[in-house]
């Protein structure tokens, strides 16, 4: 299979612009595929929103000087762990790693401004991993189906569709998530079960 690198594909996005003029930069789905990170992506200082989903990343890196990003989706790529995204823990707000090969959230509790995570379909086995995630005060919305711990409670291939009734495998799913990140407002499109009505229901 043929590859580019970031820089190349960097290139071909900017045309005449220059790298610190970005304030977006939209690199998913790039054919050739970007398989790995370099040096040139420390020019995109100005960059708010970076896209490089569905790719073949498999490791993060050179992130040092984007000191102003609020966004970054690197869903469908070929990572396993989240190693170097420490750099971005002043100001990291929303962080899209769905589809990847992720067991642990080592690392996770530098990034304490985030409010939204989807890791959706990665391989997240141990609910110790989820208690990491209440560290991280500012968190409001998680993605979290097709992991080990949510196939083990709702069966496999099961999708969430927040528009139909909730079920009752569903209901124990998020539960666990209930005690373990209480101050939770959305799961999987769905908005969390107030602590409260959940007791109320197991009292009736």
């Amino acid at each position: 299979m043929t590859y580019q690198t970031f820089r190349e594909a960097l290139n071909k996005y900017l045309d005449d612009r220059k790298p610190e003029e970005l304030k977006e930069c939209y690199l998913y789905g790039r054919i050739p595929p970007i398989e790995k990170l370099d040096q040139s992506l420390s020019s995109l200082i100005n960059c708010e929103r970076l896209a490089l989903s569905s790719n073949t990343i498999d490791r993060i890196g050179y992130m040092n000087n984007l000191r102003n990003l609020k966004i970054l989706s690197l869903s469908r790529n070929n990572l396993k762990n989240l190693n170097g995204l420490e750099v971005l823990g002043e100001t990291l707000e929303q962080l899209w790693i769905s589809y990847n090969h992720i067991e642990k959230f080592k690392g996770i509790n530098t990034l304490k401004k985030l409010r939204v995570f989807y890791f959706a379909y990665n391989q997240i086995k141990d609910w110790m991993e989820i208690n990491k995630l209440n560290e991280l005060n500012l968190l409001e919305e998680i993605t979290a189906y097709g992991n080990p711990i949510h196939e083990r409670i709702v069966g496999e291939n099961f999708s969430p569709e927040p528009s139909q009734p909730i079920t009752l495998l569903e209901k124990e799913y998020y539960r666990e998530f209930n005690i373990r990140i209480p101050n939770l407002k959305k799961l999987d499109g769905r908005v969390f079960l107030d602590k409260d009505d959940d007791d109320d229901e197991d009292n009736d």
